[in-house]
Parts: structure tokens; sequence; C-alpha cells
């Protein structure tokens, strides 16, 4: 059973979207990982979402040192799409799913956004990779919107969203309300254990779902795993750059919130002079 309590709402379900973040336990394989999203995909629709949003790499699960693992085959990658999509289909929700994908020999890191219907809407690449990256992964080289309702997202995955804002102004120059951050940040030894969001102790990943949200006037949704320790937990950042809600610090569940789209705007985005 999953933990929906993590519900918050701005406005009336007149003009409401709902989102949900999978916060959930890293997985123990690749097989795993599909079958915990296969329930909480179900789980989300179940909770009325419109769609849900899985950590960065979530199927198969991301290589993080201490879950290290062999690459997986793109047929499994296949078949798991398959299956997510199958649930997705049966449970009539939108999911974006942190995944991996073969483009050439090598893979990319990505997510899979999934309509309704379980058609694919298209992929997601992740275009600048960390520099430990390099050696495993192939970068992607396009960045793309997509639509939940008539509502326009874009996704930035971990490291570009922390490190690089421009990926985010460019999604809202080009008209998102919305932008997903999933992504995979586990405790390091030794490391500072938050219990607060944004704490000032805390490392700056945080604060960077806040600066990104008010800089841009768009919703901010980061999804990372529950983990003790984590740096970072799931949220919902305001376009005015205020926590809307967050997960609590290593407890699995899906953080549920309704958004008013209306309140985000791309103009002081679509204003900024050097964006292409």
């Amino acid at each position: 059973m999953f933990d929906t309590t993590s519900l918050c709402s701005t406005m009336s379900r007149m003009t409401r979207l709902r989102i949900a973040l999978a916060n959930l336990e890293i997985p123990e394989g690749p097989e795993d990982s599909v079958v915990r999203a296969e329930r909480a995909v179900r789980a989300a629709a179940a909770a009325d979402a419109r769609i849900v949003c899985f950590p960065e790499a979530y199927v198969p699960g991301y290589p993080w040192p201490p879950q290290s693992r062999k690459a997986v085959s793109p047929n499994f990658l296949e078949a798991a799409h398959e299956r997510i999509a199958q649930a997705a289909r049966e449970s009539n929700i939108y999911v974006v799913l942190g995944t991996e994908r073969y483009v050439s020999d090598k893979p990319r890191l990505t997510t899979l956004v999934l309509r309704p219907d379980g058609d694919r809407a298209g992929y997601q690449d992740k275009v600048q990779l960390d520099p430990a990256e390099d050696s495993t992964y192939e970068a992607g080289s396009d960045r793309r919107i997509f639509e939940v309702d008539g509502v326009r997202f874009g996704i930035v995955i971990c490291h570009e969203g922390f490190r690089y804002p421009e990926t985010v102004r460019w999604a809202v120059y080009n008209g998102a309300q919305l932008v997903f951050h999933p992504h995979y940040n586990e405790a390091e030894p030794d490391a500072f254990q938050p219990t607060e969001f944004a704490d000032p102790r805390n490392s700056f990943h945080e604060k960077a779902f806040l600066c990104r949200a008010a800089e841009n006037n768009c919703f901010v949704a980061a999804v990372n795993c529950a983990s003790p320790g984590s740096p970072t937990t799931s949220a919902v950042v305001r376009p005015d750059g205020m926590l809307l809600s967050h997960q609590p610090y290593g407890q699995p569940g899906l953080l549920v919130c309704d958004i008013d789209p209306a309140e985000a705007t791309p103009l002081l985005a679509q204003r900024l002079k050097t964006c292409s």
C-alpha cells in the first residue's frame, strides 16, 4: 500500500491539475523496479492524479556505487516500458518515467512520457551529463515540451536542473508552466542529513528547486528516491519560489499535489534576450 497522505491543494477541482511524484524506495534490481513502477502508476491513478513522475533512471535503477548493476539490454527496457505503458493504459494516467534507452550502442539516461492510452508521447534524454556519467552514458542533444490535459510541461534530469538553469529557462521560454525534475541523490558518508526542507546547513540542491521556480515563474516538481539521509526529497514549488509541499525525508510514498497552472506565466522567461 502507498502512503498518499502527502496531499496538498491550492484551488478548487475546477481549475486544478493533480500531479503525483513517486517517492519510492531504491529498487532491489531491474525487475523489482518495474514491479514497483507498475504499482505506483496504479496508486497515483487511484489518488486521482492525472500524471505521475518517477525519479531518474528508476527503471532499471540508477547505478549509484552501492547499487552497482550490470547494464540491461535494449530488450529488457522495451519489455519494461511496455509493461508500464499497459499500467498507464489500464489506469488512464500520464506517466513520466525515469529510465534508460538505447539509440546507439551506449545507453542514454532519459524520461519516457506515456499518454493515458499507453502510447508514447516521446522521450526527453539527459543532455547535460554529470562528468561521472560520461563513461557509461551517451548524452542526448534535443529538448522537448509535452502536454498533460492542455498544460505544457518540460523535463530536466538531475544534474541538468541543479547545474544548468538554462535547461529550465528553455522549457518555460517555450511555454512550459510546469517543469519536472527527476533526479537521484543518495546520502554520502558523514554528510549532513536534513530533517527540514532547504536547511541552510544542507547542500545547495533543494535551494535550486526554489530558484528554478522563482527565476521562471513556473511550477517545479522534483522527485527523488526515498533513502535514509538523502540530501533531497521530493517537492513541489510554486511559481513564486515558495514551497508548496514536500515528502518527509526517507519516507516512501506518493507526494500528491493540486496545482493551478494559471499561476505560471512564461512572460519573464520569454523576455530573455539571449535565449533561442
